[in-house]
């Protein structure tokens, strides 16, 4: 515990004795600078790593090289950024640029050659400085909507190229480049009681009424109390222009004057993504959809953007002793808002009292942990939870019931299902361990030994085994057999599968690999037609569609096709 604290103020001591350099870079856009998400906004299951800049509702925008530099790495992907360039620079930075419709000149020539010489759309390139050096202000690539993206805009972010920490992008001048004057909003503040406490006479989490003062800020009801408490904030921040909702730059909250809990959103790893579900109450953003952040620890968790006291901002309440609870709620522009909260000790007795724990079994967040029933298993590896917690666990109708999604994990943990007598051995290449969900059943990987199915999740809930022997389907969207096409620029299909999902497709063009890519939301592949691929007359068009447990299916066409112009 006392590593992790050190560790963390570390952390920000290094990140304090940072000096970034403010007039090196220059905007990726040619257009004004606007948000659609900010750096360290709450995200499922991460903290955003960037700004996500408007492109006015449109593919197609120029992208720009902020700098000098060269593409150290290029990843094509169905999910996440899409099509994505990376650029380092010599003063040791990375830019990223995400959601691409696609690079262009030389760096775009490139990545087709690659395609083609590993006959995939999605690959992931990694160069040597001397093979795509590029310029400041140069084109890159126009910016897109591609991979996970849910609307047209640049994905933009920065990363120190030896550490890969992401960096905010204010940090390096862009802060220029907005106009923000609005204090953030605090929307809601809540009081847990911890360790067995009363608080305001209920022993459950409470929504505490907020008053505006004259001055702006907030005094909150008075909170009384027996025991240890934390605190939980609901907050948000705008700019002058956009109507989106960003994610505040910091938030301090102080006992009786003193700092006890402190997060600031200037740079973070990836390896510390995903504990944004222990930084929110993440029972209640399963339940309500609601971030409420907390204010506290209730074990250590090593996020780095955190700097806490040594009770890890737990609030003691004591008899004879009142206190002040203050958060300060700031943006980088140094807009602030706050809220005060009186505190002191009351011992009556609860009103609302906690709800009935029925779960029989008991997680240790610190120890491995195995339940078995019947067939079916499953393993927790130590430091898999972020807190101890009741857990229900049970097998019943061939299925195992894992407590349920409102408790989050941070890392994978093992189900096992024995079932050798089920299935023919034939059936079992087709078997996988799926989560149920009502109607639905999701797809996960699955190893299978004389009868033995293993899968790793991070999602607790339903899972049993399901079977897929159906191929997928293939549609084209306009059919081309037997006809003339010579002014046709693409193809089109509709590609899809309703169990396991997806593995691999593959097109042939007279029996040659052809690119074809593919939109995960509209579950669209999309071939440019190039006429040095086509033959003059008569071409063969060849569509095969794999699926995760082996079914596939196969399109085929004829079409004509004249090169003479």
């Amino acid at each position: 515990m006392k590593l992790t604290i050190f560790s963390l103020l570390f952390c920000n001591f290094i990140f304090s004795q940072t000096e970034y350099p403010k007039d090196y870079f220059r905007s990726p856009l040619d257009i004004p600078m606007q948000l659609s998400g900010n750096f360290g906004e709450l995200r499922p299951n991460h903290f955003h790593a960037g700004f996500d800049l408007k492109t006015n509702q449109r593919e197609g925008l120029n992208v720009y090289a902020v700098a000098d530099g060269y593409v150290s790495r290029i990843k094509i992907s169905t999910f996440g950024n899409g099509k994505c360039i990376y650029i380092t620079h010599p003063n040791g930075y990375t830019s990223v640029y995400g959601h691409l419709q696609n690079p262009v000149g030389a760096i775009q020539d490139y990545v087709q050659k690659n395609h083609y010489k590993e006959k995939a759309f999605e690959i992931e390139l990694f160069l040597k400085p001397d093979e795509l050096p590029v310029t400041k202000g140069q084109i890159i690539a126009l910016s897109g909507n591609t991979g996970s993206s849910e609307g047209p805009h640049l994905h933009f972010e920065f990363r120190d190229s030896k550490t890969e920490f992401i960096i905010n992008p204010l940090f390096f001048g862009f802060d220029k480049e907005f106009k923000d004057t609005k204090k953030p909003t605090i929307s809601s503040l809540y009081v847990y009681p911890l360790k067995n406490t009363v608080v305001n006479q209920s022993k459950l989490p409470l929504l505490l009424n907020l008053s505006l003062q004259k001055d702006g800020t907030y005094l909150a009801n008075k909170v009384k109390a027996n025991g240890a408490i934390g605190f939980g904030i609901n907050t948000v921040d705008f700019d002058d222009v956009s109507f989106n909702k960003n994610g505040v730059y910091n938030v301090t909250a102080f006992l009786n004057g003193s700092q006890n809990y402190q997060y600031t959103f200037n740079t973070y790893s990836f390896d510390e993504m995903r504990y944004i579900n222990a930084f929110i109450d993440y029972s209640k953003y399963k339940k309500s959809g609601q971030r409420i952040q907390k204010l506290f620890m209730e074990k250590p968790f090593a996020l780095s953007i955190i700097k806490t006291d040594s009770l890890h901002g737990e609030i003691p309440v004591v008899p004879n002793l009142s206190s002040t609870y203050r958060v300060e709620v700031s943006d980088y522009f140094g807009n602030q808002n706050s809220v005060t909260i009186p505190v002191e000790f009351d011992n009556l007795s609860p009103i609302v009292k906690a709800e009935n724990e029925t779960a029989p079994y008991f997680i240790r967040s610190d120890k491995d942990s195995n339940f078995e029933k019947d067939n079916m298993s499953v393993f927790f590896p130590a430091g898999t939870f972020y807190n101890d917690f009741k857990m229900n666990f049970d097998v019943k109708n061939n299925r195992i019931y894992i407590h349920d999604d409102t408790v989050p994990a941070h890392s994978n943990f093992t189900i096992t299902i024995q079932d050798s007598t089920s299935y023919t051995a034939a059936q079992r290449e087709k078997v996988f361990i799926g989560k149920f969900s009502g109607n639905s059943i999701s797809y996960y990987s699955t190893t299978e030994k004389n009868g033995v199915f293993s899968t790793k999740s991070k999602i607790l809930g339903q899972y049993g085994l399901a079977i897929d022997t159906i191929a997928p389907t293939i549609k084209i969207l306009k059919p081309i057999q037997d006809k003339w096409i010579s002014e046709m620029k693409t193809i089109q299909f509709i590609i899809n599968d309703n169990l396991s999902g997806i593995k691999s497709y593959n097109g042939y063009l007279n029996g040659n690999w052809i690119l074809f890519e593919y939109d995960n939301k509209t579950r669209k592949i999309t071939h440019k037609f190039d006429d040095t691929l086509l033959a003059e007359g008569a071409n063969d068009l060849k569509i095969e569609v794999v699926d995760n447990m082996g079914n596939s299916a196969i399109f085929e066409t004829h079409f004509f096709r004249s090169q003479q112009k």
